[in-house]
């Protein structure tokens, strides 16, 4: 939503001031057509030379997700919450073992299947039932479980910001690729030298639009979606964080309402539910 506002200020003002301010938008309509497809094919066959197709079509995904918006809302949090909540109670009142058929086959545990959002999404599902093997697997120390569990948010992390830093690459050359275009415009120009001069004027003031369209779209199109793509990348990120911060206090031997208090503590604030709004919840949780 605030992509579509965004772009409707920047067009609107921009080009209302233009023509507020006495210009004439039929050399810049005229020439349009011709720079747009010199400088976006250009930026564009770079941007696919320059790029892996897992990272391009990534890129394609992350305008839909400035779109939409980050991916986990208010209410997948307190999910969150409740989900790390049953498994550390389960854990802490039953053991490891009985922990086995939830963790092997998470599509089939009821406990998992109480939370499907979280269960669709491979890496958060992932990364829970990977925390509780290296616990079955006598991997308990939690300083050295924090480390590998952070290696891995990492590791997914970076990829995820593969799209935005591709893009963010692209805008850095716009402006560049723009005065490619002005000076094949600029030739052309001289190679008509003997026209007259309102002839003249009107070529040079297209060549120009390449310049301009070139700035116009690095700075007030792409890099600005490249930076609020990376943006909700971090964002999203801090949802796995919290499954660190439940886990590693799991693992130090906290009760799991201390666990999750920890985790709830590092919850983005806009997003963040109150003390007793996730107390509540907890105590209408099936018994384990």
């Amino acid at each position: 939503m605030t992509l579509i506002l965004g772009l409707v200020m920047v067009f609107g003002l921009v080009f209302g001031g233009f023509m507020l301010s006495g210009g004439n938008m039929d050399i810049v309509l005229y020439a349009l057509p011709y720079e747009g497809m010199m400088i976006g094919g250009a930026a564009l066959g770079a941007f696919v030379i320059a790029n892996s197709m897992t990272v391009i079509k990534s890129a394609m995904k992350g305008i839909g997700k400035v779109m939409k918006g980050p991916k986990w809302k208010a209410s997948d949090y307190e999910a969150l919450l409740n989900l790390m909540y049953e498994l550390s109670r389960l854990y802490k009142q039953k053991g490891i073992l009985a922990l086995d058929e939830h963790i092997e086959t998470p599509k089939d545990s009821p406990i998992f299947q109480r939370y499907p959002t979280i269960l669709k999404d491979h890496f958060a599902t992932e990364l829970i039932t990977d925390s509780f093997r290296m616990l079955a697997m006598q991997f308990d120390d939690k300083y050295q479980t924090e480390d590998v569990i952070n290696r891995k948010i990492k590791k997914h992390h970076h990829e995820a910001l593969g799209a935005a830093g591709a893009i963010q690459t692209m805008a850095d050359g716009l402006p560049a690729i723009g005065i490619v275009a002005a000076v094949l415009g600029v030739i052309k120009t001289m190679s008509s030298i003997d026209q007259p001069p309102e002839v003249l004027g009107k070529m040079i003031g297209g060549a120009l639009v390449g310049t301009f369209l070139g700035v116009f779209l690095a700075y007030c199109m792409v890099q600005p979606i490249s930076g609020r793509l990376k943006q909700i990348e971090d964002e999203d990120g801090a949802f796995y964080m919290i499954i660190r911060d439940i886990f590693v206090a799991m693992v130090a031997n906290h009760p799991p309402n201390i666990c999750v208090e920890i985790g709830r503590g590092n919850i983005p604030t806009s997003k963040q539910p109150d003390f007793y709004r996730v107390e509540a919840a907890q105590k209408e949780l099936p018994a384990a």
